[in-house]
């Protein structure tokens, strides 16, 4: 079982860029595959990037390639979300998600959820 927390959102400027946070407890981090999804106000949750386990597979949503980074340390029990280039589009609520070792992008197969953290872009 694992509790992420995540950390790091604000408001920048069209173009700026973020590093997300996510702490997450539980001496099993290493076996839970890591997401992270987005929520704007109206809107559904969507899926933004997941790793693997491992940290050897990462997918990302095709608006955010090239952009965003998703990225793993097990010795930490942390998985980061770099954000580069960012639009006022990704603003967001931004959530951390736990799923034991499958991969999905499906935000029902996740069993485990932060808090969340407010993004918000600038034009």
């Amino acid at each position: 079982q694992v509790q992420p927390v995540e950390s790091g959102g604000g408001l920048v400027q069209a173009g700026d860029s973020l590093r997300l946070s996510c702490a997450a407890s539980g001496r099993t981090f290493s076996s839970y595959t890591m997401c992270w999804f987005r929520q704007a106000p109206g809107k559904e949750r969507e899926f933004v990037a997941v790793i693997s386990w491992s940290g050897g597979s990462t997918y990302y949503t095709d608006s955010v390639k090239g952009r965003f980074t998703i990225s793993r340390d097990n010795a930490k029990n942390t998985v980061y979300l770099r954000m580069n280039s960012l639009k006022p589009e990704d603003t967001a609520i931004y959530y951390c998600a736990a799923r034991y070792l499958g991969t999905s992008y499906n935000p029902r197969a996740y069993d485990y959820w932060g808090q969340g953290t407010q993004v918000t872009v600038s034009s």
